[in-house]
């Protein structure tokens, strides 16, 4: 059985921070739209159809403008509905809150950018907010940005995190600062906890792209999920965000890429050999191959659909 993780960066917007809690709530954690929703009630509702469970990384660092209670927000019908709550982390939000914060006034965008030992500080508080906020205590992280280095991972060790999951082979320039390299797709124990790579496919020239809704389509989402299977391998890990179903400005829904999502999900449900894991009930564990882990190869059909519904897709949606 392969299990897939449907994980999903669930945060306010550090840049809509002037529009208020509420109005940043309806766009970047409900996705409200004249449509109806579109954000992470509509994905718990979907994948609660098909029978799958969801890993939501919330991020409470938002507590630091609005309180606790913005986080239990958040964090309260995830964990009514059963879905998963892991601890994600955007450092923006101490320049938002100045002086006013726990730590000083340091202000970094990736968590990469603080020493270790504000690291720690920094994961400690989030860890305790959200576990305040009504969240089971947190085993897993990803770096807001994926913009974590050793010093995090050691970090999370400290704490008492065990897994990460922002070592991202399928970005080649990213924010991640974490020393693996491209070749390292296989859950691996490193610098004191299991890092669990993002998945990614193979794509134009060798190169590969990772597994988030926006960046491939449905067809190569569930492809890759049944090659992961066909080649025995435990565990296959899909990105989305909660305001991923909408369009740019998070005002109207972006059909294109809900259509990926609802097809995602019919495609794990219907499929033989695999099933939706959770952190909390059954997490990665280090692969025993030294091996480099295969990815769904290039195929010039399926990445030319997708091609094509990307021009449509930003066309339609990607200004407004």
């Amino acid at each position: 059985m392969t299990g897939v993780y449907i994980t999903i960066d669930t945060e306010y917007a550090s840049s809509l921070a002037g529009l208020g809690r509420a109005e940043n709530f309806a766009r970047s954690i409900a996705g409200e739209t004249p449509e109806g929703p579109a954000g992470v009630f509509y994905k718990m509702r979907l994948m609660e159809r098909h029978g799958l469970k969801g890993v939501f990384f919330v991020d409470p660092m938002p507590a630091l403008l609005w309180g606790r209670e913005a986080i239990a927000d958040v964090v309260r019908p995830i964990v009514e509905a059963g879905h998963d709550v892991q601890l994600h982390c955007h450092t923006e939000w101490l320049e938002l809150a100045g002086s006013a914060g726990p730590f000083g006034g340091r202000a970094g965008r990736n968590i990469a950018d603080f020493a270790f030992d504000e690291q720690c500080a920094i994961l400690e508080w989030a860890r305790d907010t959200l576990v305040a906020a009504g969240a089971p205590r947190p085993v897993a992280f990803r770096a807001g940005n994926y913009g974590a280095n050793d010093d995090t991972l050691r970090a999370l060790s400290e704490v008492g995190l065990a897994y990460d999951t922002s070592h991202t082979p399928g970005i080649a320039d990213g924010a991640c600062r974490i020393s693996l390299t491209r070749r390292h797709r296989r859950p691996i124990s490193h610098c004191g906890v299991i890092e669990v790579p993002t998945g990614c496919i193979r794509t134009f020239g060798g190169g590969l792209r990772h597994a988030q809704v926006t960046a491939i389509s449905s067809r190569e989402m569930v492809a890759a999920i049944r090659h992961a299977r066909d080649h025995n391998l435990s565990s296959f890990t899909l990105v989305s965000h909660s305001f991923e179903l909408l369009c740019r400005a998070r005002m109207r829904v972006n059909t294109i890429v809900r259509r990926r999502f609802e097809n995602l999900c019919r495609g794990i449900a219907d499929m033989p050999g695999v099933a939706t894991a959770t952190y909390a009930d059954n997490p990665p564990v280090p692969s025993p191959h030294a091996s480099v882990r295969p990815v769904l190869p290039e195929s010039r059909m399926r990445a030319g659909m997708r091609m094509a519904e990307q021009f449509l897709s930003n066309s339609l949606y990607g200004a407004s």
